[in-house]
């Protein structure tokens, strides 16, 4: 029995069947590339959903991995350390936001924006400003999967085999301007949003809506909190994809890349909205602990030092171009859409967005399918385009394949009648 069979026959008796895994054993990485235990190289172009920025094995992650392991990894928050405030200064400063809280996860962080809202419609209430506990969420929505993540999330999978959900969301049609007004009232205390939804199928907010969801906000005092975990540090171009708008939020989260691997989200606000909250009302064991902490400043300077959100934009641009020439040549290929290195590619149907995973992975690349048809690519920021030419020629030569194979099919069905 080799090593992978072990670990695969040992995990299906000891963890809960909640993943549907590749049954590849990988071991090490290096740069853009991962490598199995057989030495196999893997281009990788889904980064861990979005967690690796910097790649593999960066000398500036694994730098301050090793200071900081010999200096101090964890103590509780009810102590200083160094990290956190540094840490802070520069999330808010790239941000336009003022305060920040760390937690350990995504989810985690949207669950303290969720509780930050709640809270901030509490405070106006007592002040007397007539105002709700609602939150409007958008359809297409991903935000996590604990408790109140998963009930601002909009696909009935994810909600219905846990219900009840936390009452008190609604949903918006995407970009819907009309249905929006409609939903929104004195009672809503948030509108929520992605400026680009990731798990949704990478689909960016129109001009329009976001504003009109801003200005919907301020109209009542409510709050506009953009989730910018899948979209932020960096991966659009910018450090938060709202920036594109020049729309800025309440409250935003980031979490995926930020400590380049290691887990660590955050919640960020205003001054305005950092009034709701005072000590004991929210907490975290591990949430901005020294090693994280101290990897994430390691991330954003190495980002800045190496003009990565410019190369994000400009690796982007070429691959996006690159992907509407495939289309040009592939009428399966029905949209091409993105910003920066959060790329998308959709495809005509489920079963050909399955088949392209399977097969770019037997080509030793590694992409994946959101939404049944939209093909994600979310690669690590150091990717270059000699890497989008190698991807693009695999996409290219399984296109032809599978447009041949459902020719050869048709015309034996033709042949036959």
């Amino acid at each position: 029995m080799t090593k992978l069979e072990q670990i695969r026959a040992a995990e299906s008796r000891l963890l809960l069947s909640t993943y549907e895994r590749s049954p590849i054993l990988f071991v090490k990485g290096e740069g853009v590339h991962i490598i199995d235990e057989q030495g196999e190289r893997y281009l990788d172009l889904l980064s861990g959903i979005g967690v690796n920025a910097l790649g593999y094995g960066h000398p500036a992650i694994e730098a301050a991995i090793a200071r900081q392991s010999r200096a101090l990894i964890h103590i509780s928050n009810l102590y200083y350390h160094e990290g956190q405030a540094e840490l802070a200064l520069r999330l808010t400063e790239r941000t336009g936001l003022d305060r920040c809280f760390f937690a350990n996860t995504g989810t985690e962080a949207w669950e303290g924006a969720l509780k930050l809202a709640r809270a901030y419609a509490g405070l106006k209430r007592s002040e007397g400003t007539q105002i709700g506990t609602k939150f409007l969420a958008l359809d297409q929505s991903f935000h996590g999967r604990t408790f109140g993540s998963m009930s601002t999330t909009y696909k009935a999978k994810y909600r219905e085999p846990f219900g009840p959900v936390v009452p008190g969301v609604e949903f918006v049609r995407f970009n819907d301007v009309a249905d929006l007004r409609a939903k929104f009232s004195s009672e809503v205390c948030a509108i929520l949003v992605e400026a680009i939804q990731g798990e949704g199928g990478i689909r960016p907010l129109t001009q329009e809506f976001f504003a009109t969801a801003r200005a919907l906000a301020s109209s009542t005092g409510a709050l506009l909190i953009a989730d910018e975990i899948q979209a932020g540090m960096g991966r659009t171009g910018k450090w938060c994809a709202y920036q594109h708008y020049g729309i800025q939020p309440d409250i935003t989260t980031l979490a995926k890349p930020l400590a380049g691997g290691l887990p660590l989200g955050a919640v960020l606000c205003t001054e305005e909205v950092a009034r709701a909250i005072h000590a004991g009302m929210h907490g975290t064991t591990f949430g901005g602990g020294p090693l994280a902490c101290a990897v994430a400043i390691a991330v954003i300077d190495a980002m800045e030092k190496d003009g990565l959100l410019q190369h994000a934009t400009e690796v982007g641009n070429y691959f996006q171009e690159q992907l509407r020439n495939l289309a040009a040549r592939h009428e399966s290929i029905v949209d091409v859409r993105g910003k920066g290195l959060m790329v998308a590619a959709e495809v005509d149907s489920a079963e050909l967005g399955k088949l392209v995973v399977a097969e770019m992975l037997k080509r030793r690349i590694l992409i994946n399918c959101t939404s049944d048809t939209v093909l994600r690519f979310l690669p690590p920021y150091i990717v270059e385009h000699a890497h989008i030419d190698t991807a693009i020629a695999a996409l290219d030569q399984i296109l032809t394949e599978h447009t041949a194979h459902a020719a050869a099919l048709s015309a034996g069905g033709h042949q036959r009648g």
